[in-house]
């Protein structure tokens, strides 16, 4: 039993690491305001879906990850509902050079938290007596390379500006 242990550290020793230490709902919130009116109205709904990350660092190797899903159903002018869901998780990452922690932190913690919060939504648009609706899969490391290059493109017009300052 003592060499499960021992390769264990040394794997550590030699890499980096990865763990989940819990995920969990932070914050939820559904809101049919036209009920129940709205449930007898026509029409071709609308959806809109807003999407935010929030990294908090915990301990020195211990990360909260925090995916924010916004999602709006109106008909018309009116809200049909609105559901909000803060999904989060404890990531231990260790071993990581800075590039690599920041995507770890941007894409892979999030894709692991998307399904639970895709799930959370679905049950909440149901409860509220809406028909189901899955939230389409997201791919976190197409966002994660969008947002790296528009960082980029900041950091080029900041640097632009103050060569021109100069």
């Amino acid at each position: 039993m003592s060499e499960p242990v021992a390769n264990g550290a040394a794997a550590e020793a030699n890499g980096p690491t990865f763990s989940v230490e819990k995920i969990y709902v932070k914050d939820v919130s559904f809101e049919a305001p036209g009920a129940p009116q709205v449930f007898s109205e026509q029409g071709q709904p609308s959806l809109e879906m807003n999407l935010n990350q929030r990294v908090q660092r915990v301990a020195d190797d211990l990360f909260e990850v925090e995916l924010g899903v916004t999602l709006t159903c109106k008909l018309v002018d009116k809200t049909v509902y609105l559901v909000e869901v803060r999904q989060a998780g404890l990531f231990g990452l260790a071993g990581f050079d800075d590039q690599t922690l920041d995507a770890m932190l941007g894409v892979h913690c999030p894709t692991i938290l998307y399904p639970y919060a895709r799930q959370t939504v679905s049950d909440l648009i149901t409860a509220g007596g809406f028909p189901p609706f899955l939230l389409q899969p997201i791919n976190f490391e197409g966002l994660y390379a969008e947002g790296l290059r528009q960082r980029a493109q900041q950091g080029g017009l900041a640097g632009a500006e103050t060569a021109g300052n100069a």
